[in-house]
């Protein structure tokens, strides 16, 4: 379990890939995105699955509720037993089952089915990444799950 506080500023485009490996030159071909982003002013806000909180190009988050550009967001990532659940202040906002069917369908229909290690790691690094306008991070904790 992973839960933290973010905020960005205008424009901006970040987010949390976990399960991510070193073998390549980047992380989200191994892990999965947990988006952080300005919907209002990033061309990504337009599309639910790049949108914040998403599972990022694959699951667009429900039932969310985004705090204004500059105020704190606390989000929640939970992975247990295959189960992940994204949360989205206080609310979860995505759910799936790591390795299913349906999870390794939509990869294959998305742009992440060139990259053979997507989504096939049970375990690996959390990454903080950042890619465009400032994003910080806070209250960072991990906890693992029986």
């Amino acid at each position: 379990e992973l839960e933290l506080e973010w905020k960005v500023t205008p424009g901006a485009n970040s987010g949390i890939i976990y399960h991510a490996s070193e073998e390549f030159d980047h992380s989200w071909k191994t892990g999965t995105e947990y988006q952080v982003l300005d919907d209002a002013k990033h061309p990504d806000g337009r599309d639910p699955k790049r949108s914040a909180g998403s599972l990022y190009a694959l699951i667009a988050p429900k039932n969310k509720k985004l705090n204004a550009v500059g105020e704190w967001n606390k989000s929640r990532i939970v992975f247990h037993k295959n189960h992940v659940e994204h949360y989205l202040n206080g609310k979860k906002v995505v759910e799936y089952h790591w390795g299913s069917d349906e999870l390794k369908n939509m990869i294959a229909a998305s742009k992440f089915s060139e990259m053979p290690k997507f989504a096939t790691l049970s375990t690996g690094h959390i990454c903080l990444q950042h890619h465009g306008g400032d994003v910080s991070f806070r209250n960072i904790r991990v906890r693992k799950l029986d």
